[in-house]
């Protein structure tokens, strides 16, 4: 028997298989006299190849994939909405998308495929591998009817093979295997935005992997502008130090092709948070949240909507709008019964402690409880739950409890090696490495060694130069450039507190105390040009900020000055 999937005989007119020419009675009737005279002789002289891709299915509220499958018209539709909701990471979606697929073509292998893949989620670092392989077995168990088909489920199965495989080992097996099928079907858009999805995961800070990816994004981007994935996928390439100019096209292409998807109403601000255009990542992330909550998540608040207020929050503080930064701290705490998921464990540990550091309230982040929710399964999060470590520990050292600093110091020694063994890499490690420096360097000045402080400070921000922002991340807490200037500050040493604010501005540009220390900075050297040049700066950032908060005021004050 021949393949029910839509195929072509290299005797029949190529022309004939179009939409328009198939709408015409007279050609398919001729379409179907070739068929019938095709599938007569036996046996068949060669193996049909699959159909070229037809053009994208439009879905007004998602954008534009192309995914022809063997599977009913019904399941089709669902199919590729749950391919589109794949691309968008919006993963409870797309499981009841290839659910409801599996329920209208019980025979539809594909739709297994797809529950798979939405198990996992690739460039977060989470999978539910349990939940997923049983559904990976069945599409290779179910033998689609097309060599395409098939492909995508020895991919997928790909992942979930290996019993005892770390989460990279499973991300690299399915790269391999996603990379097979781009190359067995070039012409296939969604293998290869799978694939240049699998190779970012596999590595996403390497340079050569993010080239790579990005050339395969850029020639579907061509093809096909609203083409979910391709966006997507692009703005997280563009996500690094200094690349985030050239990402910004891709930011306005994501603004219109999904107004009612969370993370795709999200993703602009991972470029906008890079260029410190703060009235963006404020407005699209107050969207994602509203409809993160009116987007099912399960019994769960979405992901989505801590993640977004993360972004807010960190918005906000940058603006010195405390009044609305406190607003969506209440407004998470409001709350209950987070997704237990690496995005939600990162929000809920940062928030709070970017409330307290960020206004420097160091007090307040030395009180800080690094574990709540209470209920949150923290032990599993070993790297987010260092974030409120570390600012607990940094206001500890900054308020001169050094024997509290020291016990977070400890604990971050503890949760360090978690993390190697939760992640199966180093990076998070190394993110907790510059956590305990910083805390070690201010302990070090808090107790008078301050040539230790200066040298352990320089070492830690020259580490942390090292790591590229990971994409959870609005940004750290404190980068570790703006602490060092901080500390030489505090040691009077302005000319050097000022190369370490302007080393901080490079990579994170258009933060408030980065701007407002490089401000002070420049004014203790003598160089009033160009502490009148950050002033403005800094009062321009600040001008509907909350007057008490520190700086706004002396900016004001210097700023009217003729």
């Amino acid at each position: 028997m021949l393949s029910p999937d839509p195929t072509f005989s290299p005797s029949i007119p190529k022309a004939l298989l179009s939409p328009k020419a198939l709408l015409s009675p007279k050609s398919l009737l001729s379409f179907v006299g070739l068929l019938v005279a095709v599938t007569a002789c036996e046996p068949p002289q060669m193996e049909l190849q699959e159909e070229p891709e037809p053009p994208a299915r439009h879905t007004a509220d998602i954008g534009d994939v192309h995914f022809p499958t063997s599977c009913s018209e019904e399941a089709q539709e669902e199919l590729e909405r749950g391919v589109a909701l794949l691309h968008h990471m919006t993963y409870v979606g797309a499981e009841e998308a290839f659910s409801r697929a599996v329920e209208l073509d019980g025979d539809c292998a594909v739709a297994h495929w797809g529950l798979a893949m939405a198990h996992f989620q690739p460039f977060w670092g989470d999978a539910d591998i349990e939940g997923g392989r049983p559904h990976a077995q069945r599409a290779v168990e179910m033998e689609a009817p097309t060599e395409r088909e098939r492909a995508y489920a020895e991919a997928v199965f790909a992942f979930y093979r290996d019993p005892d495989a770390s989460y990279p080992e499973r991300v690299q097996a399915w790269e391999a295997a996603m990379e097979e099928v781009h190359r067995s079907f070039p012409e296939d858009q969604e293998a290869a935005a799978f694939y240049a999805l699998a190779h970012l995961s596999s590595a996403p800070y390497d340079p050569d992997h993010q080239e790579h990816a990005l050339s395969i994004l850029e020639e579907i981007h061509q093809d096909e502008p609203r083409h979910p994935g391709a966006i997507h996928y692009a703005i997280h390439v563009h996500d690094v130090d200094a690349r985030a100019e050239e990402g910004e096209r891709f930011a306005r292409a994501y603004e219109d092709i999904a107004p009612t998807v969370p993370h795709a109403l999200h993703m602009p601000s991972h470029i906008y948070v890079r260029l410190g255009e703060w009235d963006e990542v404020i407005e699209w992330n107050r969207r994602s949240a509203d409809a993160a909550l009116e987007q099912p998540a399960g019994e769960y608040v979405s992901m989505h909507y801590v993640h977004a207020l993360d972004y807010l929050m960190y918005g906000y503080l940058q603006k010195g709008q405390d009044g609305n930064a406190e607003a969506v701290l209440e407004e998470l705490r409001s709350r209950s019964g987070f997704q237990p998921l690496f995005g939600t464990a990162y929000g809920l540990a940062s928030i709070p402690a970017r409330w307290h550091v960020e206004r420097r309230d160091w007090a307040g982040a030395a009180a800080l409880d690094p574990r709540v929710p209470e209920t949150f399964p923290w032990d599993e999060f070993p790297e987010s739950e260092a974030i409120g470590v570390y600012a607990r520990g940094l206001g500890a050292a900054r308020t001169g409890d050094t024997a509290e600093a020291a016990a977070a110091y400890e604990r971050l020694e503890e949760l360090e090696p978690a993390a190697q063994e939760e992640w199966g890499d180093d990076y998070w490690p190394r993110q907790i490495q510059v956590k305990r420096g910083g805390i070690s360097a201010w302990v070090a000045l808090a107790e008078g060694r301050t040539d230790e402080a200066v040298e352990e400070m320089r070492e830690t921000a020259a580490r942390a130069d090292e790591l590229e922002k990971s994409g959870v991340t609005p940004g750290d807490l404190q980068p570790a450039q703006e602490l060092l200037g901080d500390l030489l500050m505090e040691l009077d040493r302005p000319a050097e507190a000022l190369e370490a604010y302007e080393a901080s501005l490079a990579k994170w540009p258009g933060r408030y105390h980065t701007l407002l220390g490089a401000a002070r900075a420049a004014e203790a050297t003598g160089d009033e040009d160009l502490a009148h040049a950050y002033w403005e700066e800094f009062g321009d950032l600040t001008v509907d900020g909350d007057p008490e908060r520190e700086g706004v005021a002396a900016a004001r004050d210097r700023l009217d000055e003729p």
